[in-house]
């Protein structure tokens, strides 16, 4: 993103020409919806994001002119007035505007002004190079800072979690930071990828992150060397007295393997209970906590959900697998969407006591849609529900037990944390 460019296509498109343009096709993301569904993808992270895969494509033009001609919002809003208006807009640039405009920017401006005006936050289209890079990402290795990032109140990237001797941990961010520029260049109202893509860069170079901090008065700004990044989504160990430790920092595809290989080193130390540290954890892959969530759960419903259509797809276990130690689950504000899957499910089922304080509350899912150009887009397509038919969008999972963050103590030298103590305690009390 160059501020010196001869046109600003952001700039450009938060004028006039988005509004017309997204009235225009606002109509077309409902009726995308019904060409096929991609994967489901609950989070999103700087370290990893889940790439497309298993989505059906567009099957042509002739796929889209009959949609649109069962559409009559279609047809209602892409009338001749608006087309001979659009066209009119578009003869006043050419002639009258200073900037050398080109026709494809004006395009990815139509899709983007489309996204923006669809009111769905979450909503991001990609292009044939994006999309691939995004499904590079699978592998969880990737050259930058170290850190796992979500969109946060203020519209800017806010870190959920640092990784251990990253980049991001040497030069001293912490999970709660807010990025409010990279490099220089403002990323409020940015979309998250586009962030994370100005984050990211080659091995070795630097990038100059401005950064709001609660508790400092001023910004602060921190330069970090980008490295290559391994990303290890599970860390585990075993505490005092047999309780186990397992913490999942996000739900991705590689997230399922380190979970299994950790809570079988636990329980071949003879673990005889456990905490799933789930907090800061903001989602990720819903496939992979549902598979996660049958090493755990009894016989039954992990999570439902439900499309625009009504239509309900539900997400099982076989309890073949059922882990039969107490376990403790802990949360906090950022623990969001697949996270509180696993929460939920855990909850209703009696298999566990949450403890910590209230999760996020983000229970609606996000789907990609590919087109036959090798493009997609992202939005969200359906709400997911708890075994016991709980909605958490917007109000989150109370915890069984509130134990709030001691934050003076955890960044004090000795690095307390207070709430993975009660939760031990609570546990050890449950075994004697």
């Amino acid at each position: 993103m160059e501020e010196n460019t001869r046109f600003h296509k952001k700039e450009f498109w938060m004028g006039t020409v988005i509004g017309l343009l997204t009235t225009m096709i606002i109509g077309l993301l409902a009726l995308a919806v019904v060409l096929g569904k991609g994967m489901l993808h609950l989070g999103q992270a700087e370290g990893t994001q889940p790439a497309p895969q298993s989505s059906q494509a567009f099957s042509g033009s002739s796929a889209v002119d009959e949609l649109l001609g069962h559409s009559d919002l279609s047809e209602e809003i892409l009338n001749d007035e608006t087309q001979k208006k659009l066209k009119y807009i578009a003869g006043v640039f050419d002639l009258y505007s200073i900037y050398d405009i080109p026709a494809e920017d004006l395009q990815r401006g139509m899709i983007d002004g489309l996204m923006a005006g669809s009111g769905d936050k979450y909503a991001e289209y990609y292009n044939p190079e994006e999309l691939e890079k995004l499904m590079q990402d699978l592998d969880g290795t990737f050259y930058g800072i170290g850190a796992l990032l979500f969109l946060g109140d203020l519209d800017c990237p806010e870190v959920s979690s640092v990784f251990e001797d990253s980049p991001a941990q040497r030069a001293g961010i912490q999970a709660g930071d807010t990025i409010v520029a990279v490099n220089g260049v403002d990323v409020q109202g940015e979309t998250l990828d586009n962030a994370v893509s100005m984050i990211r860069g080659d091995k070795g170079t630097e990038v100059v992150l401005k950064i709001y901090r609660a508790s400092e008065p001023d910004y602060l700004t921190i330069t970090c060397v980008r490295d290559k990044i391994t990303e290890t989504t599970v860390d585990h160990e075993m505490l005092d007295g047999g309780v186990g430790y397992i913490m999942i920092r996000t739900f991705s595809s590689v997230t399922v393997d380190q979970f299994k290989t950790a809570l079988q080193d636990l329980k071949d130390q003879n673990m005889k209970a456990l905490i799933i540290d789930l907090r800061s954890n903001t989602g990720g892959l819903l496939e992979a906590v549902v598979e996660i969530a049958q090493q755990l759960l009894p016989k039954g419903l992990v999570v439902y959900t439900e499309d625009s259509f009504g239509e309900r797809e539900e997400f099982t276990c076989d309890g073949t697998k059922e882990l039969m130690v107490p376990i403790v689950v802990l949360t906090n504000e950022l623990t969001a969407s697949a996270s509180e899957i696993l929460t939920g499910a855990l909850q209703d089922h009696g298999k566990a006591t949450i403890m910590g304080t209230t999760t996020y509350g983000k229970g609606i899912v996000q789907s990609f849609i590919s087109m036959s150009d090798g493009s997609a887009i992202k939005l969200t397509t359906e709400q997911y529900f708890t075994p016991n038919g709980r909605a958490i969008h917007g109000t989150g999972i109370e915890p069984d037990i509130v134990v709030e963050f001691d934050a003076d103590a955890y960044y004090a030298d000795d690095s307390f944390d207070n709430q993975k103590y009660e939760a031990k305690k609570y546990l050890l009390e449950q075994i004697k």
